[in-house]
């Protein structure tokens, strides 16, 4: 099962749907990722909770007057097939409204960051 695809499309769709909060089982990798979306504005907080003594991640969704603030979602690196990316070959994602999500050697972060810092890496999935 691919944890990233359903971490963003839960988001996504409840999002879509006009719900104030999703939860989702908790990982380090979700976790990290929840972070670069709340320093992108895409969600507007998250937190690590436990539930029957097991963690969940709560995350608290943005909508600006009843319209979703996420537009859309593309998984770019799948587990069957790895995509990765240069420093270079780093482009923006919907003309600078979008960002693009990589697991560098420094972390999670977006396009923009590992260009900055000439990283490359595994181009996890595109948000606008």
């Amino acid at each position: 099962m691919d944890t990233i695809a359903n971490l963003i499309i839960k988001i996504k769709n409840a999002n879509a749907a006009g719900h104030e909060s999703v939860r989702l089982p908790h990982s380090n990798l979700r976790q990290s990722i929840c972070e670069v979306l709340k320093k992108e504005g895409f969600i507007s907080n998250f937190e690590k909770k436990s539930e029957k003594g097991k963690p969940v991640l709560s995350i608290s969704l943005i909508s600006e007057n009843r319209h979703p603030k996420i537009n859309g979602v593309k998984r770019l690196s799948k587990p069957s097939k790895r995509i990765y990316a240069k420093a270079s070959e780093i482009r923006p994602v919907r003309n600078g409204y979008g960002a693009l999500i990589l697991s560098t050697s420094a972390g999670i972060m977006t396009g923009r960051e590992a260009k900055k810092q000439k990283l490359g890496g595994e181009t996890l999935f595109q948000i606008w």
